[in-house]
C-alpha cells in the first residue's frame, strides 16, 4: 500500500508557475513508478510527466519544455514544476503511483492515487 498526498496546487495568472509536490509513504521500498496526470471537464486523466524509480522522466508534449519533474534524495517527494502555465494547463492534478519502474503513460495502470490538487490559471 502507497499513501500519494499532492500540495502547492492554487490560482496564477497566465504565464505564471507553480509547484505541485507529491508526498510518497507507505511500501516505498520496492521500486515504483510516480506519474503526474490532470483531469479537466473534457479529459479524464490526461497523462503529464513520469518519474521512474531510477530517476528518468518523461512528459505529455503539452508539458515539454515548460513542466519539469524531480524529486528529494529518498525519493519520498515528488515535485511537478510547472511554468509558463495558461489557461489549458487548468485542471485537478494528480499524482499516481505503481509498482516497478517504467514509462507508463496510461492512468489504468496506476493503483494508487492521491486526491488531487487544484491548478487554475487566470487569463
Amino acid at each position: 500500500q502507497v499513501l500519494l498526498v499532492e500540495s502547492g496546487g492554487g490560482l496564477v495568472q497566465t504565464g505564471g508557475s507553480l509547484r505541485l509536490s507529491c508526498a510518497v509513504s507507505g511500501r516505498t521500498s520496492n521500486p515504483y513508478t510516480i506519474g503526474w496526470f490532470r483531469r479537466t471537464p473534457w479529459k479524464e486523466r490526461e497523462f503529464v510527466a513520469i518519474m521512474t524509480w531510477s530517476g528518468d522522466s518523461t512528459y505529455a508534449d503539452s508539458a515539454k519544455g515548460r513542466f519539469t519533474v524531480s524529486r528529494d534524495n529518498d525519493k519520498t517527494t515528488i515535485y511537478l514544476q510547472m511554468n509558463s502555465l495558461n489557461p489549458e494547463d487548468t485542471a485537478v492534478y494528480y499524482c499516481a503511483a505503481r509498482p516497478a519502474s517504467g514509462y507508463f503513460t496510461d492512468p489504468w495502470r496506476y493503483g494508487w492515487w492521491g486526491q488531487g490538487t487544484q491548478v487554475t490559471v487566470s487569463s
